[in-house]
């Protein structure tokens, strides 16, 4: 006999668990464009200031991010030589990834306004 009710609670704990891994996508793409909009920076630098911020991202996560946000035209990179080892990618934004920052940043307080605003009304019960 199959327990259908075990099975559908772990579906429901499998999609949250996808959508809290894409929430936190956008969240760290967002973060990522706006570190990059404050100058040029190589991957152990947005890291560090990730974690200055208490987000903790790990290389194997970043590296794929800014990969793709390479490859959709947001950011470009140029290499740089290191006194202290090889030479280091540093990444920066692009004309069209500005004004996606600037769309993503709109879309954000959007969020975080209809949130707030959601959460008061709930404290009125």
């Amino acid at each position: 006999m199959i327990n259908t009710e075990n099975t559908s609670k772990n579906e429901g704990a499998s999609e949250r668990a996808g959508a809290q891994a894409q929430m936190r996508k956008g969240v760290l793409e967002l973060c990522i464009l706006s570190i990059l909009s404050q100058g040029d920076a190589y991957p152990t630098e947005i890291i560090d200031k990730l974690k200055d911020t208490r987000l903790v991202v790990v290389e194997g996560t970043l590296y794929p991010l800014l990969t793709r946000l390479k490859n959709t035209g947001l950011l470009g990179y140029r290499w740089e030589e290191s006194t202290s080892g090889p030479p280091r990618k540093y990444y920066k934004l692009t004309e069209i990834g500005e004004q996606y920052l600037k769309e993503l940043q709109l879309s954000w307080q959007e969020l975080v306004d209809a949130v707030n605003k959601t959460i008061e009304l709930g404290k009125k019960f």
